[in-house]
């Protein structure tokens, strides 16, 4: 056992937290962030509390029923019930994996975070006030949600945008994914769907990946989420 991270609050003073060391989370560099609200979350193998630091390569997640918000520079991470992610530092920039669940992160800058999921980088689309959510599915699935300002998604080279109010399906392995479980020809009926419009719009994709529309979201929702991001007291 050996103290790894100072636990501290805006008006509650300075503590220390004690917890075992875990190589893959031993920091390398400053702090990355501070947890600014919290409640049955963890980061790395101690419970998080706020005011609790968060350095690089720290895996930060949550119990079911769990909820976690991280301010890193200009952006807010909020790690909803079970999920987790690992942050990270991209010269300079603050930056998180998502390995399970869903996270939403705001930012009101373009280059201010990014929010890896699989082989896949979803930012901000612009330097407006932005919010996203993106659901990790598996390696080869994820849901992407603009809910306020527009994002892109960028595996490899290519780039596509989900514009603002929308949610997309993302397929990283489109060439597996229409072929189907029953190997090859079975993507015929999810290609005729598809020309009906069934499952929402085709977002042309080259190799890479595909994006399928799912569902608008609707203004109310984005403002909600936006207030709540930017309120402290709440997860």
């Amino acid at each position: 056992m050996r103290c790894l991270r100072a636990i501290g609050a805006f008006a509650f003073g300075l503590t220390v937290a004690c917890a075992p060391l875990f190589a893959a989370t031993t920091p390398t560099t400053g702090p990355l962030g501070t947890v600014i609200a919290a409640d049955r979350a963890h980061v790395g193998g101690a419970g998080a509390n706020v005011g609790t630091t968060v350095y690089s390569g720290d895996r930060v997640s949550t119990d079911p029923q769990g909820s976690m918000q991280v301010r890193a520079g200009a952006a807010r991470l909020l790690l909803q019930s079970a999920s987790a992610a690992i942050v990270d530092d991209n010269e300079g920039t603050p930056s998180a994996k998502l390995v399970l669940g869903t996270a939403t992160f705001s930012t009101g800058s373009a280059h201010a975070f990014t929010l890896y999921a699989s082989n896949a980088a979803i930012r901000p689309q612009t330097d407006a006030p932005t919010i996203g959510t993106v659901t990790y599915v598996s390696e080869k699935e994820l849901f992407v949600t603009a809910r306020r300002g527009g994002l892109t998604v960028t595996v490899e080279d290519e780039v596509q945008v989900v514009p603002e109010g929308s949610s997309f399906r993302v397929l990283l392995d489109p060439s597996e994914a229409a072929q189907g479980p029953e190997g090859a020809g079975s993507g015929k009926k999810e290609e005729k769907d598809r020309r009906r419009g069934a499952g929402g719009p085709l977002v042309a994709g080259r190799s890479r990946f595909l994006m399928l529309a799912t569902a608008m979201i609707a203004a109310g929702t984005a403002v909600a989420v936006y207030k709540a991001m930017e309120s402290p007291d709440r997860p």
